[in-house]
């Protein structure tokens, strides 16, 4: 059976890591995008050049209507998706939750945790025995937010990340029948482009001491975590949170 992955975010930072290292491993690879397709389709066509089935999707993972016609495209052009990636998100400036306003805190829920739901529910419609498919596997990208609570920073987005922890534990009993397993991965301080959008470009460099292993950490290796996950190595693996922190 053809090994068929979509990553939504997956035009950067963890999740163009993941689209590399998958394709590495003899998987098509749908790469969604939100809004910046110059690089969605650069990396794209670094994976054909490879060798790779690669297509990039656009789509806001926030938005219903999107999400159904984005898998309705990879169904089309790369065929059944057999591991899900949900990876895309938002990280808003550095606030207080005094200071939060409803806009700012729906805005987090929506993109974080509405787009894990949608993408969990149209994956798992084509993955699930029951319903004519041949089973599969999740990773859902959260956070070490959801444990340590992003006080002074980010509490809201510690919050979505708290959620997406609880979906993958319900989720991960409801379908484990059907031969999908739902796990998640929680990064801790990733040298990504993310903590720009947050307002501090150099968070991980500032907090890097206060790390037990004294740096931050690489896309590559939550990626190398998310593939182990999705592999056939972890066939009896569900449920489960691996922390990639640096001892944090």
């Amino acid at each position: 059976m053809e090994k068929v992955a979509l990553i939504t975010g997956g035009g950067r930072g963890i999740g163009a890591a993941t689209a590399r290292y998958l394709a590495d491993h003899g998987y098509s690879v749908g790469v969604n995008y939100k809004q910046n397709s110059e690089t969605a389709d650069a990396l794209v066509a670094q994976l054909q050049a490879q060798g790779c089935r690669a297509q990039a999707f656009q789509a806001d993972v926030s938005v219903e209507s999107e999400v159904v016609a984005m898998f309705h495209e990879l169904d089309l052009h790369l065929g059944k998706i057999t591991a899900l990636v949900n990876n895309a998100g938002i990280l808003q400036p550095q606030m207080k939750v005094v200071d939060m306003s409803a806009e700012r805190i729906n805005r987090m829920l929506t993109n974080n945790v509405t787009s894990y739901f949608l993408c969990c529910r149209e994956a798992v419609k084509r993955m699930a025995l029951s319903k004519g498919g041949y089973g599969g596997a999740i990773v859902n990208v959260s956070s070490v937010a959801s444990r340590v609570g992003g006080a002074g920073e980010y509490v809201d987005y510690a919050a979505s990340k708290g959620a997406v922890d609880t979906l993958t534990i319900g989720l991960s009993l409801e379908v484990a029948a059907d031969s999908i397993r739902v796990n998640s991965v929680r990064p801790g301080f990733i040298h990504t482009q993310m903590h720009a959008d947050g307002g501090e470009p150099d968070r991980v460099k500032r907090l890097a001491p206060n790390i037990p292993m004294k740096r931050g950490g690489e896309p590559d290796e939550v990626a190398a975590a998310i593939a182990w996950l999705l592999s056939d190595e972890a066939s009896y693996v569900t449920g489960t949170f691996v922390d990639i922190a640096g001892g944090r």
